[in-house]
């Protein structure tokens, strides 16, 4: 796998990564949305750069102009409800994308810190021979990726996969490296090096779900 950690240099980045993670700040739920979209957007600008691109000739009213194009063979697929604001993000930018959306949960056992992450709906277009785009805005343990995409194999073999998160545990990032194909990228704004006894990135931010939309049941 190839890790793209973009916290290793200094960019407009850090302000949106600073935000979400304080404490205070992130209690404004419409601004912790909208940087996780602001930080979708420079993880995608970032993965623009790997495309494959095309010559086009573009008709101005002046002329013709030859410009590179990026393909468009591309799936959008976010892991709810978490993922939301990370795809929009992701979606002003590759606007023409097919989009697809997964659900996953931890299933905690009674009385333990261990969890099954569960898969129970998925809507997806074919994947056969187009590229990924997965995006998992809080990368902990590897286990929720690991089974989304389990569950999108009957859908047919991307040629290419980029998984976008925002925050991500060293040892999930380890994780994901033995399941995925290794010319797999990940795109990442910052890795945490440890995980909480019930596996949640440390410090971290909280939970991005609840942080987005409202603390559920």
């Amino acid at each position: 796998m190839i890790v793209h950690n973009l916290e290793t240099e200094n960019s407009i980045l850090n302000q949106f990564i600073s935000e979400i993670r304080d404490s205070t700040i992130q209690k404004d739920t419409m601004r912790f949305r909208k940087n996780i979209e602001r930080i979708g957007e420079v993880l995608g600008y970032e993965l623009s750069k790997t495309l494959a691109y095309t010559l086009e000739i573009v008709q101005t009213p002046l002329g013709a102009k030859e410009i590179s194009i990026p393909e468009k063979e591309l799936v959008l697929c976010s892991i709810l409800r978490a993922g939301l604001p990370l795809h929009q993000g992701l979606l002003n930018y590759f606007d023409t994308a097919e989009n697809a959306f997964i659900s996953a949960y931890r299933d905690h056992r009674e009385g333990t810190d261990d969890f099954d992450v569960v898969v129970n709906y998925l809507a997806s277009p074919s994947l056969e021979n187009k590229t990924l785009l997965l995006a998992d805005p809080m990368l902990a343990t590897g286990k929720t990726l690991e089974n989304t995409i389990k569950a999108m194999k009957n859908h047919g073999e991307p040629k290419q996969i980029h998984i976008i998160s925002v925050i991500g545990s060293r040892e999930g990032v380890e994780y994901i490296k033995d399941v995925f194909p290794k010319n797999t990228h990940l795109w990442i704004a910052a890795i945490d090096e440890e995980l909480s006894n019930r596996g949640y990135i440390t410090p971290g931010l909280g939970d991005a779900g609840d942080l987005s939309f409202g603390v559920k049941l």
